[in-house]
């Protein structure tokens, strides 16, 4: 039987107010990332819908996040 070892996620609205980060900017950076990534969609009500990370998606995004400051316009293309 397969267990599931994540125990918890934070909100990419968390995330961006722990790194600094602005929480749009994160998400254009964070669109790279797939689930293996260590990033998951929360669904809610409606059309509610948030990015959260996994400890090892936190890791994932930091690394991002100083390949996107090196070079600004990898957004861009």
């Amino acid at each position: 039987m397969h267990v599931n070892k994540v125990h918890r996620v934070m909100t990419i609205d968390r995330v961006a107010a722990d790194l600094g980060e602005s929480i749009d900017w994160l998400h254009d950076v964070a669109m790279e990332m797939d689930t293996e990534d260590g990033v998951i969609w929360v669904y809610g009500l409606g059309d509610e819908q948030l990015m959260a990370f996994t400890n090892f998606g936190i890791e994932t995004l930091v690394d991002l996040i100083k390949i996107h400051k090196d070079d600004p316009t990898l957004l861009k293309r």
